[in-house]
């Protein structure tokens, strides 16, 4: 792994007491075939050399120790996580007994550290997301660590729409704090075309990026406040951590957790008590932000930065193209020949063929759904 140094520069202060704890437990059946239960989407390398999660740690680095770092995931892919992040010891990553979505993910994580460093503030990251100006992205979190640290403040990072995306959770915001942090008013998620379409007419609202600021002890309050079943079994795990019996506990308490994200399970009836009372603010982030959630946004992305005259993006060991336009081809072993073809996306493993097109690219997880229903294990 390159996060030893990433041949950037940067003057990003190192917080002494900001933990990076970065959500790794997803198994991105979008990405089928490529992406599989013990390789998931977050260890792939789908932007660049590095895998998603290498690059997750390489640009948050320059913020906190590696010693602060935590990564959340699931007995499938720690093995492999642990030796693509060599900086992390075995302790820093923790692999869930079942998947309870992120409000307990995160939860454990805010109790033990809670419990560790009582001044310690969390930012909450996905581990498969793109940032294309991380100098940017490292000057926003700094602004958002200081207004967790300064009271019982939650911050979310919230991207400017550039499309009605009925995919994405909405933020918001009314009244500026300041010029970059706004009171967050609402959470939205997923709406249909139509409201999606409003909300981008109307200016204020923004896309979830799904990365939160906040400490500890905020965290560990909202869940005993919002959570309340739940909240005790966390703690509970969390004070046998660093101890024999913390595998053994862990295993028999999580599962009794409730299945619930952290948007719903906080988020949501925090911001219902008002703006002005529920000390939600929303950071508007500009730093060329990806979710790459599909072989079609992986295309679009590639294809904006390389901007190939015919649209095509190739990865394979010889390319012919006629009269074909918009595709994208993964079969790199192979010479690949397209003709009279467009919008295509196909993507070949040793043991699997996918064939879709990039409208229809979303719905490439029923497939892993199917496989699990088959129980054809080899293909998941």
């Amino acid at each position: 792994m390159s996060d030893r140094g990433t041949g950037r520069e940067s003057t990003a202060k190192t917080n002494s007491n900001f933990y990076p704890v970065i959500l790794a437990g997803g198994r991105g059946t979008r990405f089928w075939p490529l992406s599989r239960k013990r390789r998931a989407k977050q260890l792939l390398a789908l932007d660049g050399k590095q895998t998603m999660i290498q690059q997750t740690v390489s640009r948050l680095l320059p913020l906190a120790p590696a010693k602060h770092f935590w990564i959340i995931t699931n007995e499938d892919s720690q093995r492999e996580l642990s030796r693509q992040t060599p900086r992390l010891s075995k302790q820093q990553i923790v692999a869930e007994p079942v998947g309870r979505n992120t409000a307990p993910a995160i939860g454990l994580a805010a109790f033990i550290l809670a419990k560790s460093d009582p001044e310690a503030v969390i930012g909450m990251f996905p581990s498969d997301h793109v940032i294309a100006d991380e100098k940017s992205y490292r000057q926003i979190l700094q602004d958002a660590i200081k207004i967790a640290a300064a009271d019982e403040n939650i911050v979310v990072l919230g991207i400017r729409p550039t499309r009605p995306e009925t995919g994405y959770g909405y933020i918001e915001v009314d009244s500026a704090m300041d010029r970059n942090a706004r009171r967050v008013r609402r959470f939205t998620e997923k709406p249909s075309a139509e409201r999606a379409a409003r909300f981008v007419e109307a200016g204020n609202y923004f896309w979830n990026s799904g990365m939160f600021i906040w400490s500890a002890r905020t965290l560990t309050n909202a869940l005993r406040e919002h959570l309340p079943k739940t909240a005790p079994l966390l703690e509970e795990i969390a004070q046998t951590f660093a101890t024999r019996r913390f595998a053994a506990t862990f295993r028999r308490l999580y599962p009794k957790c409730e299945n619930i994200s952290i948007d719903y399970a906080v988020l949501e009836p925090r911001s219902s008590k008002g703006e002005q009372n529920s000390n939600i603010f929303c950071l508007l982030a500009d730093f060329g932000w990806n979710d790459l959630g599909s072989w079609t946004a992986l295309h679009e992305h590639h294809t904006a930065r390389k901007q190939p005259a015919d649209g095509n993006l190739i990865s394979s060991d010889g390319f012919f193209a006629l009269n074909a336009s918009g595709n994208y081809v993964h079969s790199p072993n192979k010479f690949v020949a397209a003709v009279g073809v467009n919008d295509l996306v196909i993507v070949e493993t040793d043991d699997a063929l996918l064939i879709t097109t990039r409208k229809h690219a979303q719905d490439v997880g029923k497939i892993v759904k199917y496989l699990d229903e088959k129980k054809l294990l080899k293909l998941v």
